[in-house]
């Protein structure tokens, strides 16, 4: 299982002029190539009067899958500089579509590898670049005497309670970093002077977006 890596948010779609040609970016996050392929086939579908319908998408934790396509531009002027903004990016998971509606002056090569470029380039602002990052649940079992300490410490120190569970005891369930579940535990053992019942649970990734956990 790979710890962490960047992907998309949500889907994004953002449009920009060059020399009168429109180049409308799309992207979206993806979880397997069959996603991929229908995302793409959705957005050549919508603008099926295009002049083209430039794909590209990177599927795997590793990066297993890389695909891409020119669909009618001069070859290595669309898809490969498409596909590039991805690895730049180091991005997982992940599919774009540059729509191209021609305007009438031609780009050239050099021209059309920066249109095409900066085309994923916006359509994956739109898309909001996010972490994947792995994180540990934790269980903590302490005394109601503990309750008001524990939980005061846990959130000074920016660890994110997910749920706290009451019966003869109090069950806090946390969502710690992979690489901090040592260091967390130790502090727990701290915080309630060895008082407590320490269990690690499931692993998960969860969604980062400017340095903050966020649910979708």
């Amino acid at each position: 299982m790979v710890k962490e890596y960047r992907t998309l948010y949500q889907r994004g779609i953002e449009e920009i002029i060059i020399e009168k040609s429109r180049f409308i970016g799309y992207s979206t996050p993806i979880i397997s190539e069959e996603e991929a392929i229908k995302f793409i086939e959705e957005i050549k579908t919508k603008h099926k009067d295009a002049t083209h319908n430039v794909p590209a998408y990177i599927v795997g934790e590793r990066n297993e899958i890389q695909r891409y396509s020119d669909d009618g531009e001069p070859s290595g002027t669309a898809g490969i500089p498409s596909l590039e903004v991805l690895k730049k990016e180091d991005l997982r998971n992940v599919a774009i579509v540059v729509t191209r509606y021609f305007g009438g002056i031609k780009l050239g090569a050099g021209g059309l590898i920066r249109a095409y470029t900066k085309g994923a380039k916006v359509a994956l602002d739109a898309g909001k670049i996010v972490i994947k990052r792995v994180y540990q649940m934790i269980h903590i079992k302490v005394d109601y005497t503990l309750l008001g300490k524990l939980q005061n410490e846990i959130l000074q120190n920016n660890y994110l309670i997910n749920n706290t569970e009451y019966d003869d005891s109090v069950h806090f369930f946390v969502y710690v970093q992979w690489n901090e579940v040592e260091t967390f535990k130790k502090q727990v053992v701290e915080w309630t002077n060895a008082q407590c019942f320490l269990e690690e649970k499931q692993e998960e990734y969860l969604t980062e977006l400017d340095g903050k956990i966020v649910f979708t």
